[in-house]
């Protein structure tokens, strides 16, 4: 199955994510085919975005561009919602990508709410930092909430785009415990600072650099690419299969939980 890969492009973390993934199938002998890269900003927008696709043309991947943000500009001027435009916008994503043939579509750092359209079109994985039900928002949100949930364990999935951000059908899963040696002194010492300070105040002072967070963060974000590319993997040997915007699995029950494949990733690596 042919791959779509979209991506605003935006940092290092978006050439990293794309050039890890093609570099991991081409060691494993995967037969992953991405049959183009869609960049919503176009070359001379930004320094990241020019890198980004100066990366896409190293990897010999087709590049399609479109600019959200000059698309956005003159919808404003003719007073067009948001909510118009963004359907307008993903409907000329969707013609451009007609030519490539391509069948799922991965969200690698877009930063655009996808139309409902385009979600009801292409199965879409997104990679939430979270296991399923737990909590939403970026990735920032989601450690503070479950430091403040004292949560025992964590993860992340992949899971479809829908109009409801952080929501959709579990494609994949992995977790990873927060307790344990490693974990206890961790805790003893956030809920020493508990005492004369609320979680907000914590954050505020310390931010990414509380050594709990941090933690949590590190562990997390080392299999975030593992998750991504094995899920991924699962397309490009034809174990996953889609059908208007569904993804199915003939000889498994979804959600497929990764977190083996994911930790020899951590281990290998």
């Amino acid at each position: 199955m042919r791959v779509g890969w979209l991506s605003t492009g935006r940092d290092q973390a978006a050439s990293n994510l794309l050039a890890d993934v093609v570099a991991r199938a081409q060691q494993d002998e995967v037969p992953l085919e991405i049959g183009a890269v869609f960049c919503d900003r176009e070359r001379g927008e930004a320094p990241e975005s020019d890198r980004f696709l100066d990366l896409v043309d190293r990897l010999g991947i087709p590049a399609v561009t479109l600019s959200s943000k000059a698309s956005w500009a003159e919808a404003q001027k003719l007073g067009v919602s948001r909510a118009a435009w963004r359907n307008e916008y993903h409907r000329g994503v969707a013609e451009l990508l007609i030519p490539y043939r391509v069948g799922v579509l991965v969200l690698a750092g877009y930063m655009l709410i996808a139309s409902p359209a385009l979600c009801r079109k292409y199965a879409m994985l997104n990679l939430h930092p979270a296991l399923p039900g737990g909590p939403k928002g970026m990735w920032q949100q989601v450690i503070w909430e479950l430091i403040e949930n004292d949560a025992d364990e964590t993860g992340a999935m992949i899971h479809l785009a829908t109009a409801q951000l952080d929501r959709g059908p579990v494609i994949s899963t992995f977790h990873f415990s927060l307790r344990g040696p490693d974990w206890d002194p961790l805790w003893r010492q956030f809920r020493a600072k508990r005492k004369s300070m609320s979680v907000e105040e914590i954050a505020a002072a310390e931010g990414e650099d509380e050594p709990l967070f941090a933690e949590i963060r590190r562990r997390g974000e080392v299999r975030e690419i593992p998750l991504l590319y094995h899920t991924v993997r699962q397309f490009a040997e034809g174990k996953l299969n889609t059908s208007n915007g569904c993804v199915f699995a003939e000889s498994t029950r979804l959600p497929l939980d990764l977190t083996e494949e994911v930790d020899a990733e951590v281990t290998r690596a």
